[in-house]
């Protein structure tokens, strides 16, 4: 998500990337797509995989500030296998499938605990049938620069959280400097607590805000 920031005006922009998730270039290249088209700055919100996603997308001029939701904060040099091998070892995984034909998908039977603890069965059952395919290299391939290192940024951790494990969460915030926030829920903490996570983008945004 690249929101385009107006202090001027009582409604940011909002616009939604769609990661075509097949590798990490290719999700970095289609943010990219976005942020140029704006004609104001941007702020880059990302959750989970889309943490690597926006350090990656996120060394754009037109970008002003990173937004992390219970998200991976990868270095330069890192992927999210790097982070995955460095999570606790006494706490269960993600339950990521083996791959197939070059795609990962999350277990739909473990998915309702490990992603959306704090939803209806309804609502984590529809969200694991709507998993869209994950390539390995989105997993696999290295972060080149990291943007955190140059740009502010905020996190959200997600205390119940059984796919990023709070402790790793603390750790990579931490390294970034993040500016961050503490929710109690899980994974899903968008759809969970979207008010919360809304507060969050908007007080970045209104942290880095300029004159039009």
């Amino acid at each position: 998500m690249a929101a385009g920031l107006r202090p001027a005006h009582p409604r940011r922009r909002v616009c939604v990337v769609q990661n075509p998730t097949l590798s990490l270039r290719d999700d970095a290249a289609a943010a990219r797509l976005i942020i140029d088209a704006q004609d104001s700055p941007v702020v880059l919100v990302g959750h989970s995989y889309g943490g690597a996603v926006i350090t990656e997308a996120g060394t754009s001029p037109n970008v002003a500030a990173l937004v992390y939701i219970a998200g991976f904060v990868p270095d330069a040099g890192e992927s999210v296998n790097t982070l995955l091998g460095g999570f606790p070892t006494d706490v269960p995984g993600p339950p990521i499938l083996p791959p197939k034909d070059g795609f990962l998908f999350l277990d739909r039977d473990s998915f309702h605990a490990a992603f959306a603890g704090d939803l209806s069965a309804d609502q984590a059952a529809f969200m694991a049938d709507s998993q869209v395919p994950w390539g390995v290299d989105a997993l696999g391939q290295q972060v080149t620069e990291a943007a955190w290192r140059t740009k502010p940024s905020w996190y959200m951790f997600t205390t119940e959280d059984k796919m990023i494990p709070p402790p790793a969460q603390r750790t990579m915030a931490g390294r970034a400097g993040s500016t961050t926030v503490e929710a109690v829920g899980s994974h899903s903490i968008f759809v969970s607590q979207p008010a919360a996570v809304a507060d969050l983008i908007k007080r970045a945004a209104s942290a880095v805000a300029v004159a039009p």
